[in-house]
């Protein structure tokens, strides 16, 4: 009965996740639609506009480093409520915005605080609940989220623009956001602790020896490491380039290779419905190297090192879609199979290498740097190359070296860390 209850909650949680994905990667999906649209009805340029999504995710990393500290100790469900307000009204107030300071500044106050409180909350708790080679299988089933967003949200907001405007369109992701957070409030539990139970994963010891107790790390300590640095410039590097391809995919296709709308926006769809897939099986295959390995820090580096690989190879095919749309295609399936394993991945290997006492506030202030930079950076420097020079090319250029800095920086991440305490303890012995 234990274990009934315990994968039931365990289940409620990948759950809220999902729906909390959902939410965040539908502001990203819906934003790179929208663009053009926005940019036209307040005769503002593509890099003005994009500024509101930048300063939405700078807002969004200070709120995400809160909330990690509110996770440690409270669990999911208060994170979650704030975002069901916050979140619905970015999309609500703006919608009425008839100049650019209506747009930018509720867009980027409400929006960011309620997309803040989300990603921290959405990938820690699941880690909380599943670590070892449990854990990217079940991120990978929450995970969904995020393309079932950008096929469902995408494609309707294609179809409000073909008939109507922007300012409806967010009116019904108001709703929608709004009714999505809500659940996953009421569906969100703390830490298993909390119930008497261990995580799923958790490995059992061996013998006779007791199970090592785990050490809980200060944030100051932490950042006294190169682990956590490394996995934040990683990280990082990857988010500049992966936000600014998202933000700007439609707008590409559209204007350097003159194709519509709605055909540049079922090519961006694809991603979304290949995640579909790619999310729960790049799970499995993450967790299937951490068995084979036999060390899931190191399983979870190797992922690291191979997810801006991929980034890479699909920034490629992306520059020659202009010969064939069959290489836009095959673009889109190797951005899908990028997604699907850095974002979880970054958090699985702090989690892995810091371990679950304290993951939320180390991963709540390494989120406020990464996401402060790297989303915020990537999608201004996307519409301001466009500003400077008339083609997306040098954008994407740009998000090549940023995936290729991104290899080397995961490539020399630490397979192991002593914490602090062990020095104290030698002493105790010693004397």
């Amino acid at each position: 009965m234990d274990m009934a209850r315990a994968k039931g909650l365990g289940r409620n949680v990948v759950t809220a996740s999902w729906l909390a994905v959902f939410v965040l990667f539908g502001y990203r999906a819906t934003f790179t639609i929208m663009l053009g649209p926005i940019a036209e009805s307040l005769g503002r340029s593509i890099s003005e506009i994009s500024l509101g999504y930048s300063l939405m995710m700078s807002i969004y990393a200070v709120t995400a480093f809160f909330s990690g500290m509110i996770i440690d100790k409270h669990g999911t469900k208060p994170a979650y409520a704030i975002a069901s307000i916050c979140a619905s009204l970015g999309f609500f107030i703006t919608s009425y915005a008839t100049n650019y300071w209506q747009y930018l500044i509720p867009y980027a106050l409400f929006a960011g605080i309620g997309t803040g409180m989300l990603w921290v909350s959405s990938t820690i708790s699941v880690r909380k609940w599943y670590v070892g080679k449990a854990y990217a299988t079940m991120w990978g089933m929450a995970f969904m989220g995020a393309p079932v967003a950008q096929v469902i949200l995408s494609l309707g907001v294609k179809q409000v623009l073909a008939t109507m405007d922007w300012r409806l369109a967010m009116r019904g992701l108001a709703l929608v956001v709004f009714v999505a957070l809500i659940i996953a409030t009421l569906v969100a539990k703390k830490n298993p602790e909390d119930y008497g139970f261990e995580p799923f994963g958790l490995e059992k010891s061996t013998g006779s020896a007791p199970a090592k107790p785990e050490y809980s790390w200060t944030v100051k300590e932490a950042f006294g490491k190169f682990a956590i640095w490394g996995t934040i410039f990683a990280f990082l590097t990857s988010m500049m380039a992966e936000f600014l391809i998202w933000t700007q995919f439609v707008m590409y296709l559209t204007t350097d290779l003159k194709m519509t709308l709605g055909t540049a926006t079922n090519l961006y769809v694809t991603i979304g419905i290949i995640g579909i897939f790619s999310m729960p099986l790049m799970g499995v295959v993450a967790d299937k190297v951490v068995v084979r390995v036999k060390n899931e820090v190191k399983g979870r580096k190797i992922m690291l090192i191979f997810a801006p690989s991929v980034g890479v190879l699909a920034c490629i095919l992306l520059l020659m879609t202009s010969k064939s749309v069959v290489f836009g295609a095959l673009a889109c399936v190797l951005f899908a199979v990028y997604w699907a394993v850095e974002p979880g991945g970054a958090a699985g290997y702090a989690g892995a290498i810091y371990g679950r006492l304290s993951i939320g506030k180390i991963w709540g202030l390494a989120t406020l740097i990464v996401m402060g930079i790297g989303p915020a950076v990537g999608s201004f420097i996307g519409g301001y190359l466009y500003d400077i020079s008339g083609s997306y090319l040098n954008s994407i250029y740009y998000a090549l070296g940023s995936f290729a800095v991104s290899i080397i920086v995961a490539s020399l991440l630490p397979l192991s860390l002593e914490p602090p305490v062990k020095v104290k303890e030698e002493s105790n012995v010693n004397v």
